[in-house]
């Protein structure tokens, strides 16, 4: 049953990754929808997802989709490649229903890609993003006669979460990943720490290949999707709730890398009897602890 529409009226889209990355989606999704209220979940006290196993992965996403629908979010975005190309599906089926939906990202970077190849795409992504193979199988539902080619970069994610994107280390990183493609037009980031790399990927990828930054098409398949469903997405006051499971501290100086723009207090969870909890800073014990 969708919740009352006094509720409706004040909830926010929630938006969850990994870590950082999914930043730099809510950047784009601000600036297309900065009438919407938004509440954003960095399980950065977990990160890397790209090199876990995949039932953790869907402990954590479960976990993760739980905090936000328990913020009362009714639509929520998986900003996060890895979650997307693994989760999403099982998420939909257990959480979403006519009043809450779960997208993802996965899709819109699809459709953008095979918009714009001439014929071999080229997808970069954490190891499990790869293995999914659910990018290629999204691009070949679209057109079959596309040839997609994977190739994981587990380096790059852990270099931008350092702040080294413009280092000659994350420059090197790159050229040694872009240079595994042969033959493609169009070179799909596949992960969203990626956009930070942006700049080396261009100057790195030959000049007949676009480098393709999937947030922009992501956000604005949102908004026409709330075009379809407003009530899931009501407009707001543009305010931004930052959540996160790492320090919250260091959340928030980073993360203005990928937000463009100084980050509101970053607000502490942590996991809690197999759930995500709201805990203030500095509650988790120090030293020893014994488990009851």
């Amino acid at each position: 049953m969708p919740p009352p529409p006094s509720l409706i009226a004040t909830c926010p889209v929630g938006v969850y990754d990994s870590g950082f990355g999914g930043l730099t989606v809510l950047r784009q999704l601000r600036r297309t929808l900065p009438e919407l209220d938004y509440l954003y979940l960095g399980d950065s006290g977990r990160a890397p997802y790209g090199g876990r196993d995949v039932d953790t992965v869907l402990d954590f996403a479960e976990q993760c989709v739980e905090r936000l629908l328990a913020e009362g979010c009714r639509a929520i975005v998986v900003a996060c490649h890895t979650v997307s190309c693994v989760a999403l599906r099982h998420l939909q089926q257990r959480y979403g229903s006519e009043g809450r939906r779960i997208l993802g990202v996965t899709i819109p970077a699809a459709e953008a890609a095979v918009a714009q190849t001439r014929g071999h795409i080229g997808f970069v992504g954490t190891a499990r993003t790869v293995a999914s193979h659910t990018f290629r199988t999204e691009v070949r539902k679209l057109n079959p006669d596309v040839e997609v080619s994977e190739i994981a970069a587990p380096l790059l994610a852990p270099i931008v979460e350092e702040a080294w994107e413009d280092t000659e280390i994350a420059r090197l990183a790159v050229q040694r990943y872009v240079e595994k493609f042969s033959g493609i037009d169009t070179l799909v980031l596949g992960c969203t720490h990626y956009p930070l790399l942006e700049r080396a990927f261009n100057e790195l990828t030959p000049p007949d290949v676009a480098v393709l930054n999937p947030a922009p098409q992501v956000a604005e398949r949102f908004r026409a999707w709330r075009e379809r469903h407003p009530g899931l997405a009501p407009a707001g006051s543009g305010r931004l709730r930052v959540l996160s499971s790492g320090d919250a501290g260091r959340f928030a100086r980073h993360g203005a890398r990928f937000l463009g723009e100084p980050l509101p207090p970053v607000e502490h969870v942590a996991e809690q009897g197999g759930r995500l909890a709201l805990c203030p800073e500095g509650s988790e014990p120090i030293g020893q602890v014994v488990r009851l």
